[in-house]
């Protein structure tokens, strides 16, 4: 009777610790119908009479391998931020490359503006320069007419024509030492004429 009774309470204890644990969730089966607890609580239903099977390396890893797990998600992490970073910085370079390449088109429009103004330039100079050869040449064939021929001639001209020809040639005349023929030419025309033209080579153009 000592021994139903023991063995009638054991099985009450066990069935009542088991209920606490499954509760508690120490205590589970697994999927292949096998009693799994807490290393803990082991020895307590060793106690009982109950055997559990040994926790199998890997379980015992589990606390090892989440803390791993947490590393390398915090690293993850990291990465995901670096990248974020990187991606900003990309972005603001691209930004700056875009601003380098319009201040690149604006320098380059300047230059051209600068090379086409330095064409009209030089073009506007050559016009010039063969205008003075010009002058140079038609005063220097005025100055071998005789006097009155030569005058006759200018007066057929345009006021402004006769002044460049008579500034040529003094500056003809300054250039070799010789007397300039100017004055000269004025007291042979027209006295109003005269005064127009010697007024107007006064006033430096």
């Amino acid at each position: 009777m000592a021994s139903a009774a023991q063995t009638g309470a054991r099985i009450f204890v066990l069935v009542l610790l088991i209920i606490v644990l499954i509760f508690s969730g120490l205590l589970w089966f697994d999927y292949l119908g096998l009693i799994q607890v807490k290393p803990l609580f082991a020895p307590v239903l060793h106690m009982v009479g109950v055997d559990v099977p040994e926790e199998p390396p890997e379980a015992q890893n589990l606390d090892t391998l989440m803390l791993e797990k947490e590393r390398l998600a915090k690293q993850l992490e990291a990465l995901d931020i670096r990248d974020e970073e990187l991606d900003r910085r990309e972005s603001g370079l691209d930004t700056r490359e875009a601003e380098i390449e319009q201040k690149l088109e604006v320098l380059q429009e300047r230059e051209n503006g600068l090379k086409e103004q330095e064409n009209s330039f030089n073009q506007r100079l050559k016009l010039y320069e063969n205008k003075r050869a010009n002058l140079r040449q038609a005063a220097q064939y005025y100055v071998g007419m005789p006097p009155q021929q030569a005058v006759d001639r200018l007066l057929e001209m345009d006021d402004q024509d006769v002044i460049d020809i008579l500034r040529t040639v003094e500056e003809i005349a300054q250039e070799s030492g010789e007397a300039s023929t100017v004055s000269y030419w004025l007291s042979l025309m027209p006295a109003d004429r005269a005064a127009v033209l010697s007024r107007k080579m006064i006033v430096k153009p």
